[in-house]
């Protein structure tokens, strides 16, 4: 029952798992992207002329510098199309500055369209299509298939592995492949794949 119970949950954990996998710049870098969930929000507040839309990215003690940065945009922005591009980007890079201090990361400036990786696109599009099935069952085959030739490797690896001490050390690194695979796996299963357990999971290693 515990194994059935196990496989149930990866399939709805897995787009977390693989998006973790990509390392904590990637899982977090589309925040500051032109065409990430922010800077659309953003935009749509700014057409709005509504803050509302944007404060779910902020915390309470952080919304004074959003509010004052999204005031002085919207006072300059309808002057000229040079004003509006200039106001509506300082808001935007005020924005996301904010919202990633708040997760302890720091700004580089804003990443133009189609910085997004692929796999976090994706599980956006998932979000707003409300359907997570054809993302889940793809990841989740990617990750089957990453076990098993794993396993396939190592499994093959530990027969030879007592013939010799070159054979028995490319079995060890089989082996530790497979293991910490599967490791991973199992630990953003059970714990999930916030910032803390991320920055947790790369000091074990």
């Amino acid at each position: 029952m515990k194994t059935r119970q196990f496989s149930f949950r990866i399939p709805a954990l897995i787009s977390t798992l693989v998006l973790t996998a990509l390392g904590p710049s990637l899982a977090i870098a589309h925040c500051d992207s032109m065409d990430g969930p922010v800077v659309k929000d953003a935009e749509r507040a700014l057409d709005a002329r509504s803050l509302d839309p944007v404060l779910k990215w902020v915390r309470d003690e952080d919304e004074e510098p959003v509010r004052n940065a999204f005031e002085m945009a919207l006072a300059v922005r309808g002057e000229s199309e040079v004003a509006k591009t200039v106001a509506d980007r300082y808001f935007f890079e005020t924005l996301v500055r904010i919202h990633r201090a708040s997760e302890g990361e720091g700004f580089t400036g804003i990443k133009p369209v189609g910085s997004v990786d692929p796999a976090i696109a994706a599980a956006d599009r998932a979000l707003a299509d409300g359907n997570i099935d054809p993302l889940a069952d793809k990841l989740a085959a990617a990750v089957r298939d990453g076990i098993e030739r794993r396993f396939a490797e190592a499994h093959q690896k530990r027969k030879l592995a007592d013939e010799s001490i070159g054979q028995g050390r490319e079995y060890v690194e089989t082996y530790v492949d497979f293991t910490h695979f599967v490791e991973s796996v199992e630990h953003l299963v059970s714990n999930g794949a916030s910032h803390k357990h991320r920055e947790t999971a790369g000091q074990e290693h």
